[in-house]
């Protein structure tokens, strides 16, 4: 699950983004609206977590201009503010959930689970990959039937590169959102799952089509 946090706050900011990379998801950021728009324009994701209050305006004009735009990205807003007509006017903006602040990460996951699940996700219910069936709703990928055991960060790690199926994805973009961090421990990590998910997803009929771009990073097919 691929989730957008557009927060000011820096220090919340970072505490939503490695709660929810600790959680599985991918995960990018944005400081103001402005930001986000733009990372909305270039990108999909499965949701945006949006709080209230923007340096650049309120969250829930931003709200109402994805909606008037025609994006229906499942939006979760975030807010210290608890009246019920605060509630109504975010919801009324186009929202689809709202968590007050100050609250739990776990109902915060729970919450962005649950809103995938009744909307599905922009790459549709099941995505293919060579003989592979990723579903990313679920968590699942299956060969054939049956289903191919991959770890937490493996199926990031291949979440991370069918969020951007078609184009090349950078090591430092890559390990920015599986493991939040760009070091020589991690991109050795790096260099481990993608030969992991290589063999579990290659069969006598076809190897898996991950592609490496020596120097660079990987990707895989736009259609399969």
């Amino acid at each position: 699950m691929r989730v957008l946090i557009v927060e000011d706050h820096p220090e919340t900011r970072q505490m939503v983004e490695e709660a929810l990379l600790d959680a599985g998801f991918a995960v990018d950021a944005a400081p103001d609206s402005e930001y986000a728009a733009t990372m909305l324009r270039v990108s999909a994701y499965d949701v945006v977590v949006l709080d209230w209050m923007l340096p650049d305006g309120s969250g829930i004009d931003f709200c109402r201009d994805l909606r008037r735009a025609g994006q229906h990205v499942p939006v979760l807003m975030l807010t210290a503010r608890g009246d019920v007509a605060d509630r109504v006017a975010g919801l009324n903006a186009g929202a689809d959930d709202y968590l007050r602040k100050p609250f739990a990460i776990a109902e915060l996951v729970a919450r962005l689970r649950a809103l995938t699940r009744r909307r599905g996700t922009p790459y549709g219910p099941v995505a293919r990959l060579g003989q592979a069936e990723v579903d990313l709703a679920a968590r699942k990928t299956m060969i054939g039937g049956r289903e191919v055991p991959l770890t937490a960060r493996e199926f990031s790690l291949l979440e991370s590169l069918l969020s951007r199926r078609g184009r090349a994805v950078s090591r430092a973009e890559i390990l920015r959102m599986v493991w939040a961090e760009d070091t020589p421990g991690a991109e050795a990590s790096l260099e481990v799952l993608i030969s992991r998910l290589r063999r579990k997803l290659s069969t006598p009929a076809a190897p898996c089509p991950i592609r490496t771009h020596r120097g660079f990073g990987y990707s895989v097919p736009k259609d399969e």
